[in-house]
């Protein structure tokens, strides 16, 4: 069973009541629907928003939770610091993380890239073709090539991360741009997919393509390992394969107590 927390920002569907009609649910609550409907009875689904106390992804629920999925547009800002932190030491303690659409400049994103993810835009009813570059990639897996998307919002080179570890799809737009828009990363014990399609202005999250994509990355970016720990600095005695020592600091406190 694969434990799904799916995070959305949930402002637009708020305040804007042509975001609210298309998605009903929410966002969030579309982008669930969609893995549910995809992978069934392997999954359990909650959701979390930008409102809820910690924003809904306190430490009890993300130790629970296998696979994140974020999206966010309007209010990156306002995202805790401290909530930011605890989900990085999560993926980087093995929790997967998929990152959709405007999520690329969230704080969780930018922080666990290091660069600025920015990149060319425009809203304008483009037409994207997201074209499968690696087929035999696990999150490639029965989606068609191309998958045409009849509307969405254009995002364009040059994207600001990185270089991917896979890249599994890139889009190209009805104004010729193109996009590395499907991208792998590992970050300690976490593994980290991008997916570039969703907008609140378009119904991209009940495209089935786009549905499969998101179901496909939630298997993959499971981590299996006994439980989740962070990656540690441990000393190692010579021939000691098994038995680290904690870290007790670079200089000798020996030394240090006969200099004061």
């Amino acid at each position: 069973m694969i434990n799904v927390t799916v995070w959305g920002e949930n402002r637009h569907e708020q305040l804007e009541p042509a975001v609210a009609e298309r998605y009903p649910t929410g966002m969030h609550g579309a982008v669930a629907e969609g893995i549910e409907a995809n992978l069934g009875e392997a999954v359990t689904v909650r959701t979390a928003t930008l409102d809820d106390p910690e924003h809904g992804l306190t430490e009890e629920v993300l130790r629970g939770t296998d696979v994140l999925t974020w999206w966010g547009h309007a209010a990156h800002d306002e995202v805790s610091d401290e909530v930011v932190e605890r989900v990085q030491r999560h993926v980087l303690a093995g929790m997967g993380l998929i990152v959709l659409h405007s999520g690329h400049w969230s704080k969780v994103f930018t922080r666990l890239m290091g660069t600025s993810c920015t990149l060319r835009w425009r809203s304008e009813h483009d037409r994207e073709l997201l074209w499968t570059v690696d087929p035999t990639h696990p999150i490639a897996q029965g989606v068609p090539h191309p998958m045409v998307i009849e509307e969405d919002e254009m995002y364009g080179e040059f994207f600001d991360i990185p270089t991917p570890d896979e890249l599994v799809f890139i889009s190209s737009f009805s104004g010729g741009e193109v996009f590395r828009s499907g991208c792998t990363f590992k970050r300690g014990f976490g593994k980290i997919f991008y997916f570039r399609p969703g907008d609140q202005d378009f119904p991209t999250y009940f495209h089935s393509g786009v549905r499969k994509v998101i179901s496909n990355a939630v298997e993959w970016a499971v981590t299996v390992r006994p439980e989740r720990t962070a990656p540690v600095l441990l000393r190692y005695d010579t021939e000691d394969f098994y038995n680290g020592h904690g870290y007790e600091g670079a200089l000798d406190p020996d030394k240090q107590e006969a200099q004061q």
